[in-house]
């Protein structure tokens, strides 16, 4: 079999795959499983030519095969089409994370219908909303200034451990109000943990990555309930913060309840997990992309300082964001290419049809949005770090 091809699902005994990105187990799955779903076409790979069997495997051109990942049999879904349908269709494939007890079953990613849709519109107007933004502005710019400062002096540093130190420091400031130090670097340690348990198996016992993450959630929940009754107890006093803890505490639905505080720490830790490692990963290989082309790196030092010359300001604002194109396409090519959110995970409600394949119902969805993002029949040459083909008058 070709290198990198996945396996099909026939029977077999169980088998560790140790190249699986996620360091999940891959079990080969019983044929069995497949016999009892009807006379459609089923994703059932029969003894053919190699040809034949690659296109079978694939899902004969529909985009979409057949695993068996997280203890679940699983649809793989490679190409933007199949993706779209599973996004489109969030009534039927509704969001399924794996492991998601280690991030809160009451959070953002566990949620589904009303709850999901109003945390979800705080979080994003708190995030990405013009307010939002603006703050964002101003609290990380000091703090990214410094500790540039700071590396130039070091002369030499590990690039990724620095720029999670960084990334951490600001999360914790714009979520809850938490400052630099042992606290902070032990929280930093802890969601590792976590990380490191929400891709392994969930496999609860002394010395595996769940059961050691499960302990490291335990820990957190303590540290933010803390961090929690210290807000309300000074929500009416006079040291008042406005980080994102305060508002989803403050947060109200439209008969005026509040969340509970499992709700407010679950959806904390979530969004910590969110956008901790994947912030700080995109970081890191935009500093290698751009050490490794020095024309764009030009280019892009080229347009902010020509921003800097019109400005009385030392700080960007969010406004001036919108205005830097070249650097704009510069982030559009590294989350391209990096490519830090891999897999997206839905669950399939009913039994459901695509392109003459039936998809039964309980079966999981993985969207693996890496694959089609650098794939060459959705990109020219796709391994190569280049900005400019994010320019909109080379699209038209």
């Amino acid at each position: 079999m070709s290198s990198g091809m996945p396996l099909p699902l026939t029977s077999g005994i169980p088998a560790l795959a140790p190249s699986c990105l996620l360091v999940i187990w891959d079990f080969r799955y019983s044929e069995k499983c497949s016999s009892s779903f009807g006379t459609s076409r089923f994703f059932v790979v029969p003894m053919i030519s190699s040809t034949q069997r690659d296109e079978v495997r694939y899902g004969d051109g529909a985009g979409i095969y057949r695993s068996y990942l997280f203890g679940s049999p699983s649809i793989i879904a490679c190409s933007p089409s199949a993706v779209k349908f599973f996004y489109r269709s969030e009534d039927v494939f509704p969001l399924k994370w794996p492991n998601v007890d280690l991030v809160g079953l009451t959070s953002l990613v566990a949620v589904n219908g009303t709850g999901h849709a109003r945390i979800r519109s705080y979080v994003s107007n708190a995030i990405n909303g013009p307010d939002g933004l603006r703050r964002i502005a101003v609290a990380v710019q000091p703090r990214m200034v410094a500790s540039l400062q700071s590396w130039a002096q070091m002369g030499r540093i590990k690039t990724f451990d620095q720029v999670k130190k960084l990334t951490f420091e600001n999360i914790g400031k714009l979520f809850a109000s938490l400052e630099p130090g042992p606290a902070l670097d032990d929280m930093d340690r802890l969601f590792g943990g976590v990380v490191k348990g929400i891709r392994a198996q969930p496999l609860n016992f002394p010395g595996t990555a769940y059961h050691h993450a499960l302990k490291c959630r335990k820990k957190l929940e303590a540290i933010f309930r803390v961090e929690l009754e210290k807000k309300k107890k000074n929500h009416n006093g006079v040291q008042k913060t406005n980080d994102l803890m305060d508002g989803l505490i403050q947060m109200k639905d439209d008969e005026g309840n509040t969340l509970s505080d499992q709700e407010v720490v679950d959806n904390i830790v979530s969004l910590v997990v969110a956008g901790y490692e994947s912030t700080s990963l995109a970081t890191m290989w935009a500093v290698y992309f751009l050490a490794k082309s020095p024309t764009v790196l030009q280019k892009l030092r080229d347009e902010n300082r020509a921003m800097r010359k019109n400005k009385q300001d030392y700080f960007i604002t969010s406004e001036d964001v919108s205005k830097l194109k070249y650097t704009n396409q510069v982030v559009e090519e590294t989350i391209r290419m990096a490519n830090i959110a891999a897999f997206g995970f839905r669950l399939t409600t009913q039994e459901v049809e695509y392109k003459g394949y039936v998809i039964p119902k309980d079966w999981k969805v993985v969207l693996w949005f890496r694959y089609f993002q650098t794939n060459p029949e959705n990109f020219d040459d796709p391994m190569c770090f280049n900005p400019d083909r994010w320019n909109v008058s080379t699209y038209s």
